[in-house]
């Protein structure tokens, strides 16, 4: 027989906040179970069975879709079913989702009119995302003791884990729920802990406006303003944390208690991530993502768990066009994708649109920074088509075919990541937006020279990243869901955002 806490019943609701905190109340008490059987397992106690927990699920019944007449007015492109039917989902760490949860749940009675039921799902909580933040009591495990909880406790089943509903290729069978959010509360949690290990910071410091970046000197920038905003007392801006869970407070502000678990790590994680917060978490965080596909992949895949409010490529690329200059910006508004690290979940024929309030927020934003307006304008910035490509060296390749290929597509430029990372915005429905500055030349014998090179980064990536900071500001302004476009709702689309 599993060992488990004492069984709580389904509840039903009518008041968002008295669900989320039913929801609280259940995490709660299945989290300290397996927390308490862990500790007791690790000091070298017999367990009494299998030890198991769950996660909380929350569930509604609806005999029609949200009136259109409510959709039309609202212009919100979340919140609602499409058509009558059994809903549910399961959910993870409510103190870190407290608002997002809370604000779900509001739209769904909102538009929906329908009680909350909470109770505890069948779905097992592995004893791996049941670890506090600077909790590393299985270290001390021998090799025997480790293979016994193999036994003891529930491991992470990544069946349970996949991205089907994102996807589209996951629909209920008769008799199942249809889902209410894209990720379930395994696939959350699992995104959670892969945050730890790639960012090296804790993902609750992670603000709702996530900047991209492809080179540390970016991030050398943003350290530096970072800083700086900490040094003005009356800077919007809360705290700035560092990998390590480093935490800087602003002036004038007590530093809180976690903040002394802190410590800069030997060295710096895969791709590290700066969180500049603000109180209601629309701050921004940067992440270095390094080189390649594969990493812009892997850093969406799991930041997209934290529903952003948009995300950002701000990077160097390729510029295609004799008429551009290095230190020219490329704002794109199409993509072609040839980077190959998305072909199973987003087929090649898949568009990726560019999104309009994106567009026009990084747009203005050049023009603030750089003061340039009109034609002067078009002469820096050149909107235009960008492709991604997984073969750094495809000058080196024969016959010049990949050049053919994107003088067909009309590209302007060439990254490694952009594409991918749109990619993943419009298959994860987080808003995604692209501004490359023109490094080098290769078509057209402007290669990096140590020298030039220098000289550029010093002229550029401060005024690069300034802009992309403005373009936030504007976003910001215009508030979030303003942000949530119906160009990226299928046609089935779940509840949650």
């Amino acid at each position: 027989m599993p060992y488990m806490p004492p069984f709580i019943a389904p509840t039903r609701h009518t008041d968002p906040q008295a669900a989320l905190e039913q929801v609280q109340a259940i995490y709660t008490q299945q989290i300290n179970h397996l927390r308490d059987a862990m500790h007791r397992f690790v000091a070298g106690e017999a367990l009494p069975g299998h030890v198991r927990a769950c996660y909380p699920f929350v569930r509604i019944h609806t005999d029609t879709g949200a009136p259109q007449n409510l959709l039309e007015n609202s212009g919100l492109s979340y919140g609602f079913v499409s058509a009558a039917g059994r809903y549910e989902t399961t959910l993870t760490r409510p103190d870190l989702y407290a608002s997002y949860y809370l604000e779900q749940f509001r739209l769904l009675r909102l538009n929906h009119g329908v009680e909350l039921e909470v109770g505890t799902s069948t779905q097992p909580i592995p004893v791996h995302f049941s670890f506090a933040e600077n909790d590393h009591v299985e270290g001390s495990l021998t090799p025997e003791r480790r293979q016994l909880m193999r036994d003891l406790f529930d491991l992470p089943d990544l069946g349970a884990m996949d991205d089907g509903i994102a996807n589209g290729s996951q629909h209920a069978r008769p008799g199942e729920s249809h889902p209410l959010a894209l990720f379930t509360a395994a696939r959350v949690d699992y995104s959670l802990h892969r945050l730890r290990h790639y960012t090296g910071s804790a993902p609750d410091w992670t603000q709702n406006f996530v900047l991209f970046t492809n080179y540390q000197f970016y991030i050398d920038e943003f350290v530096r303003l970072g800083h700086a905003e900490m040094a003005n007392p009356d800077s919007p801006y809360i705290a700035f944390v560092e990998p390590g869970n480093v935490v800087t407070r602003r002036t004038g502000l007590p530093a809180e208690p976690a903040d002394s678990l802190g410590a800069a790590p030997p060295r710096l994680p895969q791709m590290p991530a700066y969180h500049l917060m603000r109180a209601d978490r629309s701050g921004i965080t940067m992440v270095n993502i390094g080189v390649g596909p594969a990493n812009a992949k892997t850093i969406t895949d799991h930041i997209a768990v934290l529903r952003p409010h948009a995300w950002m490529m701000l990077g160097h690329c390729a510029g295609l066009r004799s008429s551009q200059q290095l230190g020219d910006y490329v704002l794109a508004h199409a993509y072609v994708r040839e980077d190959h690290v998305l072909d199973e979940e987003l087929p090649l024929w898949v568009p990726i649109p560019a999104l309009a309030e994106i567009q026009v927020a990084l747009e203005q934003a050049v023009a603030d920074v750089t003061g340039f307006a009109g034609p002067d304008l078009k002469r820096i910035m050149r909107t235009g088509t960008v492709a991604s490509t997984d073969n750094r060296n495809w000058e080196l390749l024969p016959g010049n075919e990949p050049q053919r290929r994107f003088s067909q597509s009309r590209a302007v430029a060439l990254d490694m990541e952009s594409a991918t990372i749109a990619a993943n915005g419009f298959r994860f429905r987080v808003p995604y937006g692209t501004l490359l500055c023109v490094s080098d030349k290769p078509l057209h014998g402007e290669i990096k020279l140590p020298g030039m090179a220098n000289h550029f980064y010093r002229e550029r990536v401060d005024q690069h990243l300034r802009i992309g900071m403005r373009a936030i500001d504007i976003l910001r302004a215009e508030g979030s869901q303003r942000l949530h476009s119906r160009k990226l709702r299928s046609f089935d689309e779940v509840a949650f955002q």
